[in-house]
């Protein structure tokens, strides 16, 4: 299990027990325009079948961002539901997030990482991020 402490106290865990799923739950559900509308049935079970990561106040200990991996723990990843509480906001939370996720799956030979994002390219691309190399190779099937 990964514990990452900043120097402002914040702390990154990977720990599942510690996941506010009520409240990731809410975030998703009603402010991320890619989740409004998912189940609580549906995140328990994404968070479930996912690495999933948290960052955690200091002093409290509250619950002020979420991010999932779904892995193979060797080869790819998708990394989704990246979300910072809005009262949290501006203050690097997201990034540090998500390098915190980039190492963690680095570090278990993880060599791709795939994410989309509708508005917050730059975020991304400051950790090395970049548009699909290859889209043709890519496809999906879409069955929302």
């Amino acid at each position: 299990m990964l514990t990452i402490t900043r120097t402002d106290g914040y702390e990154l865990s990977t720990d599942p027990d510690r996941i506010d799923v009520a409240r990731v739950y809410e975030w998703l559900s009603t402010d991320a325009y890619w989740a409004t509308g998912r189940t609580l049935d549906v995140v328990q079970r994404a968070i479930t079948g996912s690495v999933s990561f948290g960052v955690y106040r200091p002093g409290d200990g509250a619950q002020v961002a979420f991010a999932r991996a779904v892995t193979d723990g060797a080869t790819f990843a998708w990394v989704c539901d990246v979300y910072v509480d809005r009262s949290e906001r501006g203050r690097g939370l997201g990034t540090w997030l998500v390098d915190g996720v980039r190492q963690e799956l680095s570090g278990c030979g993880v060599r791709r990482l795939l994410l989309a994002t509708l508005d917050a390219h730059g975020v991304y691309a400051k950790l090395g991020f970049q548009p699909l190399a290859r889209p043709d190779l890519w496809m999906e099937l879409d069955r929302r």
